[in-house]
């Protein structure tokens, strides 16, 4: 096949390229030297990147000293801040699709400016320049927003809101917490618990608390339950649902909640909340 290729011009094996995929495109660069050239031109990467790339570059707040369309292909895979460094962009490596993380300050959090029940503060894990930790609520409220033409049509998203819990973490969960995805044409509720499952503690407390918890668990609606996994940068994530991006632009709202239970919580650490096609892993 490379022997074939070789005998057509270069801008024509940079047409066929740019139909496949990045990862198609980067293999072939391994074939020969002269289809490496053919790989990496312009034209081939040019169409990996979004058609409205200019209009995403006009609000980036990281500088990009890039000589190629393959080299900013691959910067916006790796990530660059947004919007003053309150959100972050990116491109799955593999499909080309847009990514976004909504920074703890793109968030509207109930009482996130009142110090007595939040705290704003650095944190050198994460990719922004501060994170927020709850101390102490009764009611707690958060809610990301994020327009469909920020994202790739066609495309089923999921938004996970990425948290870590501190060792002197209290009550989150004593009940869960209800999540909901939302636009104008459709709104789904789910409930998700805050820490991870601990099979120990969980004995302890069916032993103990077993009727409080079913008393608990009644206030809040039926769903299907979940609870944060790990993320390969040293966070964790919760699901809040998912959702289709089609060709109509479109406002999405992002949900969760915990205003049924009534007691004291504290010890959630929040970095923000990210937006990424479904089947992509992190």
């Amino acid at each position: 096949m490379a022997t074939r290729f070789n005998m057509l011009p270069e801008d024509c094996i940079s047409i066929v390229l740019s139909l496949t995929s990045p990862p198609d495109a980067s293999r072939f660069m391994l074939v020969s030297s002269s289809l490496r050239s053919a790989a990496e031109s312009d034209i081939v990467w040019d169409r990996f990147l979004p058609s409205d790339l200019p209009r995403i570059l006009s609000r980036s707040h990281t500088q990009l000293n890039v000589s190629s369309k393959k080299e900013l292909y691959f910067q916006l895979c790796d990530s660059i801040l947004m919007d003053g460094g309150i959100r972050s962009f990116s491109l799955d490596k593999v499909s080309g699709r847009k990514c976004w993380i909504l920074s703890a300050r793109a968030l509207s959090i109930s009482s996130s400016n009142e110090p007595n029940h939040w705290t704003w503060t650095a944190n050198s894990t994460s990719r922004f320049s501060e994170v927020i930790e709850l101390k102490t609520i009764t009611n707690m409220e958060i809610e990301g927003r994020i327009q469909t033409e920020d994202l790739s049509t066609n495309t089923t998203y999921c938004a996970y809101l990425i948290v870590r819990v501190s060792d002197h973490s209290f009550g989150l969960d004593s009940i869960p917490c209800e999540t909901t995805i939302s636009s104008s044409t459709c709104s789904v509720t789910n409930i998700a618990y805050l820490c991870p499952l601990d099979e120990q503690k969980q004995q302890i407390g069916s032993l103990f608390f077993m009727n409080r918890r079913r008393m608990m668990e009644k206030r809040v609606v039926e769903g299907e339950c979940r609870r944060p996994s790990k993320r390969g940068d040293g966070w964790m994530e919760i699901e809040l649902g998912e959702f289709f991006v089609g060709e109509k632009s479109e406002g999405v709202k992002m949900n969760l909640t915990e205003v049924k239970g009534q007691q004291l919580k504290g010890g959630l650490i929040i970095e923000g909340i990210e937006v990424r096609p479904k089947c992509e892993q992190v």
